[in-house]
């Protein structure tokens, strides 16, 4: 039972209080425990999605040697607490990469695109995972992608 908490924490950033209940609910099934927590993820992000977002930190994503595209995008937060964390920082990161690589033309665009790393997964459903496990409203506020020769 501990394995399979830490692995349903792992892939949606639930608490451990949180997955419990999910797969008691479920009666111990990890398919139905999923949806539950999934389902309850969403819940949350809908509450958060009007909460202002005034914080937040800049990163950047640069390709190729010698770099020859680079992408910086502005990610927000409700507060420094979790901007300053290492799990949203990496976050930035990969939006940068996602950026970088896919040339979205605006915020609409990119968050509908399909997630580099995982098919199947949008990068709308990436922010929304991130706001359920941080318990903040995030927000990508804008970006701007270079690419030599351009």
């Amino acid at each position: 039972m501990t394995e399979l908490i830490k692995k349903l924490r792992e892939q949606t950033g639930a608490g451990v209080m949180d997955v419990k209940k999910a797969l008691e609910e479920a009666r111990g099934d990890e398919e139905n425990a999923l949806k539950i927590l999934q389902s309850r993820g969403l819940e949350i992000v809908g509450k958060k999605s009007d909460r202002a977002t005034s914080k937040g930190r800049v990163e950047y994503y640069i390709h190729g040697e010698p770099p020859t595209i680079g992408a910086l995008v502005e990610l927000l937060s409700e507060t420094d607490f979790v901007a300053k964390n290492d799990e949203f920082g990496k976050l930035a990161k990969e939006i940068a990469m996602q950026v970088a690589s896919m040339n979205p033309e605006s915020v609409d665009e990119l968050l509908k695109q399909e997630y580099i790393r995982e098919a199947g997964k949008t990068v709308h459903d990436l922010l929304n995972e991130a706001i359920h496990k941080f318990g903040e409203n995030i927000k990508i506020n804008r970006f701007i992608r270079y690419k030599l020769g351009e």
